[in-house]
């Protein structure tokens, strides 16, 4: 038996008559409200052979690596919860607390031990229609694949909302979309406090007490997580006059649940740019769920299904990988979880150029790229 360890932070509510003690978490707000943040890491015994195995099976014209199935499996083992203890003065804000504990400090500094050894950290945001139990899975499926290279150790954080995960076509979709709005401004919340720690490391780094890792943190947002990413831009705006912090090396937007044009000047992440180093939009023109929610949700044509609607009016840093030629089946949503999609993903954040050997990209024109 082996151990997978996923650090995570969620504005769900707790389950279990402990707040720091839960049992899980389920489909409904922190009862402290919809921005209010907990923040903990999850431990999981798997059987080796069986991870292994599903990182090796190969999936169609994706190729190696079956991080869906690996989900699944990963769904089915018990987990332990421990989520970090605070103590705060409800009445006071953050910056006022005389004798503060909060939740996000200690992330921070699990975190930058992390760092400290050589991983980068991947923030991952899900998407619409999925429980507690599926999102820890997914992000430790997530985490192992984008380890399986042995090029760049990355750590991944979940940020899990209250998606309902009830295949309720039409009214879970609503509920999950407005909870995904409240969810962003919690995210914006949990950028600035990010945004606070490394402005504090930095000022130590200066100061001689700290030494600086010299590693990155990225994003990735599926689905509907992408417009919980738009949400949370709109808050971190709202306390950033002038330009907002740099926060993210890489931001991949996966199957995007949003307006195709949403990365354009004065739309809702159209400033993406300014907390991120580069933009990586991934698609896929045969993504049934993105033209369900075209047709049946009424929604305008969606980012992850053709990519941007005008791809001269975005910003330069923003790079569209269409993956239609490789997905089919069970991963045409979730294809950043299978073989060469993730690999690809892992590829970037490890540095590797844009045309280095072995990577499955053709270039289509400067900004837009085919996985083949």
């Amino acid at each position: 038996m082996n151990t997978l360890t996923l650090y995570y932070g969620t504005n769900r509510g707790h389950l279990g008559s402990q707040r720091f003690s839960p049992t899980g978490y389920g489909p409904k707000f922190s009862g402290d409200g919809a921005e209010n943040l907990r923040f903990g890491k999850v431990t999981m015994q798997v059987d080796q052979r069986t991870v292994q195995g599903c990182l090796n099976r190969k999936v169609s014209r994706l190729g190696a690596g079956d991080g869906e199935s690996l989900a699944t499996y990963l769904a089915q083992r018990p987990m332990t919860i421990t989520a970090y203890p605070e103590s705060l003065d409800p009445t006071r804000p953050d910056d006022l607390q005389p004798a503060k504990i909060l939740g996000s400090a200690a992330l921070f500094a699990d975190l930058k031990t992390s760092m400290d050894g050589g991983a980068d950290v991947l923030v991952y945001i899900h998407g619409y229609n999925v429980s507690w139990v599926e999102a820890v899975a997914g992000a430790l499926a997530l985490q192992s694949m984008l380890n399986r290279q042995g090029r760049q150790d990355v750590v991944v954080v979940l940020f899990t909302w209250p998606s309902d995960g009830q295949m309720l076509p039409f009214t879970s979709y609503r509920s999950d979309r407005t909870d995904a709005k409240a969810s962003g401004y919690a995210v914006g919340r949990a950028f600035l406090k990010f945004r606070d720690f490394l402005n504090d490391l930095r000022g130590r780094v200066l100061q001689g007490q700290a030494k600086p890792c010299s590693q990155n943190v990225h994003l990735l947002c599926h689905s509907m997580g992408n417009y919980v990413l738009q949400n949370a831009i709109e808050r971190v705006a709202e306390f950033c006059p002038g330009t907002m912090p740099r926060i993210f090396t890489h931001a991949f937007l996966c199957a995007a649940d949003v307006d195709d044009n949403v990365l354009e000047p004065e739309q809702p992440l159209g400033r993406l740019d300014e907390i991120c180093g580069s933009i990586e939009v991934y698609t896929n023109g045969g993504d049934l769920a993105l033209k369900g929610s075209d047709y049946t949700k009424g929604n305008a044509d969606r980012l992850g299904t053709a990519g941007p609607a005008r791809p001269t009016q975005v910003h330069t840093k923003i790079q569209h990988i269409d993956c239609s030629d490789l997905v089919g089946g069970i991963l045409e949503h979730s294809y950043y979880l299978g073989g060469k999609a993730n690999m690809d993903i892992a590829m970037t954040i490890t540095k590797l150029p844009t045309v280095a050997p072995g990577r499955p990209r053709k270039q289509v024109n400067e900004r837009r790229w085919r996985l083949a």
